[in-house]
C-alpha cells in the first residue's frame, strides 16, 4: 500500500494534463477578453459614424 501511494505522488502525467488545461483557459480568457473590448470599442465608432451620417443627411 505505501508503495503504491508513493508511486502515485511521483506520477505527474495528470499534473501536465492540469497544466495544459489552466493554459488553455488562460487564453480562452484572454482571447474573449480582446473580442469583448474590441467588440465595444467597435460598437461606439459605429455608433458614432451612424450619428454622423443621420445629421448630415438632414
Amino acid at each position: 500500500m505505501n508503495k503504491l501511494f508513493k508511486r502515485f505522488l511521483r506520477d505527474e502525467s495528470g499534473a501536465t494534463a492540469i497544466e495544459y488545461g489552466l493554459i488553455a483557459a488562460l487564453i480562452s480568457v484572454g482571447i474573449i477578453v480582446g473580442v469583448r473590448s474590441l467588440g465595444s470599442s467597435l460598437s461606439t465608432t459605429l455608433n458614432t459614424l451612424g450619428t454622423t451620417i443621420e445629421k448630415n443627411g438632414k
